[in-house]
């Protein structure tokens, strides 16, 4: 994630990320969102001429912007694709269960944000698209005016944990029968309106924007499916390190890292010793937060937690 200045981009937990990710100098590396390459570029520098890093990124504009950073670059290649795709990347590359580490920095970027045009502000006026990928998909404005009431209830109270979902959902339906939804602040307008309890210093549009830009680009699905991939594709040794931007994402790095950790469920009273119980991960670290020097630095590095673990087997 990059800074709001859009000639400054301060990605979040920079050092700390590849201080963590970078094991082997001459191993390979998938950095699952590129963004606009702040850890990659400082992947890139902490390998030997034998290392290799493979981007990732939905987003058009992050492709331009890596072809231009490493055009003469021989060790990095970036693929316009999820991080979902992960395995699949990796076989056509002959790179499954060889990788030294992978990185996966969740969530949207702030050139993402701070591009009206792109739809994901409730601050700035835009078309309502929400899409990393803006070349498939239903975008926000689609999903709004036609979704079932209940499946909106359901996606504002699981990906916005929004306590007022059945009652901002009904005015937002009430709302499209007379006008369908097309800019952003028009649909910030109405939710706010319905949402009778304004949170201090946090706009009443926050948590349902992020609830729909959750459903139209599949990110906790695409998390999920990642991690499962991602333990197959590392090498023994292999470092998973993963930055959540919201507890429903930390939630699922947690649980995943936690589960492997502690290995297979079985019966009580078998007489099995720890060697048997199929455990995967080793979790190496505390989960890590920004420093108070880089939240004023990037306001939005607030909200960041890291997770490392390491492949046993």
């Amino acid at each position: 994630m990059s800074s709001p200045n859009s000639d400054l981009h301060f990605t979040v937990l920079l050092q700390e990320a590849v201080d963590a990710l970078v094991v082997d100098a001459g191993g390979r590396y998938i950095d699952g969102t590129f963004g606009r390459g702040g850890h990659s570029s400082l992947i890139v520098k902490s390998l030997s001429e034998q290392g290799q890093l493979l981007a990732i990124d939905k987003d058009e504009q992050a492709i331009v912007a890596a072809n231009e950073l490493f055009a003469d670059e021989s060790r990095f290649e970036i693929a316009r694709t999820s991080f979902a795709k992960l395995e699949e990347l990796c076989v056509a590359r002959n790179w499954q269960g060889k990788l030294s580490g992978i990185l996966l920095d969740l969530g949207v970027s702030s050139p993402q944000l701070d591009q009206a045009e792109r739809g994901f502000s409730f601050m700035n006026d835009g078309p309502l698209d929400m899409r990393m990928d803006t070349s498939k998909g239903v975008s926000a404005a689609e999903w709004i005016n036609t979704v079932d009431v209940t499946e909106m209830i359901r996606v504002f109270r699981d990906y916005g944990e929004e306590r007022f979902a059945k009652r901002i959902a009904t005015a937002i339906v009430e709302r499209r029968e007379e006008q369908l939804f097309e800019r952003t602040l028009d649909f910030a307008k109405v939710v706010a309106e319905a949402n009778p309890a304004w949170e201090k210093n946090k706009n009443p549009a926050t948590r349902v924007f992020q609830a729909v830009r959750i459903c139209v680009n599949n990110e906790l699905g695409d998390l999920e499916a990642a991690l499962e991939q991602a333990l197959e594709m590392l090498a023994v040794d292999g470092r998973l390190v993963v930055i959540s931007f919201h507890s429903l994402e930390d939630r699922i790095v947690k649980r995943f890292i936690k589960h492997h950790e502690k290995g297979d469920t079985l019966p009580k009273g078998l007489p099995i010793t720890d060697d048997m119980l199929n455990k995967r991960l080793k979790n190496i670290c505390k989960a890590q937060r920004a420093s108070s020097d880089e939240i004023d630095e990037n306001v939005r590095s607030r909200s960041a937690i890291m997770r490392v673990a390491r492949k046993l087997k």
